[in-house]
């Protein structure tokens, strides 16, 4: 959802505040269509959501910033829905993040034809001869899109990735960093590492000891808990070749690191216990991750993240100056402010090549 927005508000040169509402209109629109997908039932179909959903998000936050009445909204939709897709067959494998660029670009098309006039049906969701409830989720709860639209507002949940690790396993990150962080626990004194995850995150994390490269890292309950336990960090540095191919880490994630299933743990909870060597077992339990909506990141968190991958990428000075512009952002005139700060360094990389 979030880059047809910034591209539209940037060749647009829309202001900070239509990008934010525009923003928030997206992120609504995908969430409530997700809720009125049943996603129970949608999951057990092998549906994989940001292709599926994430066309219509796309959409609204373009429409928002056309200005698009709601015929044209509802064209958008249909034209949104016609290109939903991408399963869980391609789970354990790059294409996965297809799913989301693709959503990505059908949601701006989608926008973009609709807006030409290009017809499509206004009941796309609801269809009885093949709209999207029918077809994904056997009919959905298409009342809960709506339901108290105005005063309740899903956007008020969102929740905030501070890790690269797959989102399912962010509660089983949070724990390691609990852990590490209060005892400073070292490496070589622990005998055995137990990680305890939720039967359905542990189908989806819990088999890849023995992972092969980097999408299997990524993805891995097993070299995540090996990263943390011996870098204290998890940044996409772990996440590379020097890193996940280092024999000792290979080793801690077969040998050292044992991962569960555990029927009393639900969703993203995860239980972790470190064996030592001297017979002492310390431990730690999440029920909220960090930058879940009900466990928030601080401003200052989101910075640091931002700097951290703004490494080398940006000078510390445009990093600092890109933090200004987001958090001022309502008070600029045109979004190109934004877009030409992260745009320096590229233009600066040019220009020594050339």
């Amino acid at each position: 959802m979030v880059p047809p927005a910034l591209a539209i508000a940037e060749r647009d040169g829309a202001s900070g505040r239509a990008l934010l509402v525009a923003l928030a209109a997206g992120l609504e629109t995908t969430t409530r269509i997700g809720l009125g997908l049943d996603y129970p039932a949608f999951r057990a179909r092998g549906w994989h959501g940001p292709g599926v959903i994430g066309p219509f998000g796309a959409a609204a936050a373009v429409g928002s910033l056309r200005g698009f009445d709601a015929e044209t909204v509802a064209r958008a939709f249909g034209l949104a829905g016609s290109q939903a897709a991408g399963t869980f067959a391609a789970w354990g494998t790059p294409t996965v993040k297809f799913h989301q660029c693709r959503g990505a670009l059908s949601g701006l098309m989608a926008a973009l034809l609709a807006e030409q006039k290009f017809l499509a049906t206004r009941q796309f969701l609801t269809a009885r001869d093949g709209g999207l409830y029918q077809s994904y989720a056997a009919g959905g709860k298409p009342e809960a899109v709506t339901d108290e639209l105005g005063r309740r507002w899903e956007l008020e949940q969102i929740s905030l990735r501070l890790w690269p690790s797959a989102s399912s396993i962010q509660g089983m990150t949070t724990a390691l960093f609990d852990l590490v962080e209060k005892h400073a626990v070292d490496p070589a004194k622990v005998d055995k590492l137990r990680v305890s995850l939720s039967q359905t995150v542990y189908d989806l994390h819990g088999h890849l000891a023995e992972y092969k490269a980097k999408f299997d890292a990524l993805i891995s309950a097993h070299y995540t808990a090996a990263a943390i336990l011996y870098d204290k960090a998890l940044t996409l540095e772990q996440y590379e070749p020097a890193r996940y191919d280092d024999p000792r880490l290979r080793r801690a994630a077969k040998e050292q690191i044992e991962v569960r299933p555990d029927p009393a743990l639900s969703g993203v909870q995860a239980k972790v216990e470190a064996a030592m060597t001297d017979g002492s077992v310390l431990t730690a339990h999440c029920t909220h991750p960090r930058g879940a909506y009900e466990n928030p990141l601080s401003r200052a968190q989101i910075e640091d993240k931002f700097r951290t991958y703004a490494k080398g990428v940006l000078a510390a000075s445009q990093a600092e100056e890109v933090i200004a512009a987001v958090t001022r952002i309502e008070e600029l005139s045109s979004v190109r402010r934004l877009t030409d700060l992260l745009r320096a360094a590229e233009a600066a990389r040019s220009e020594r090549a050339a």
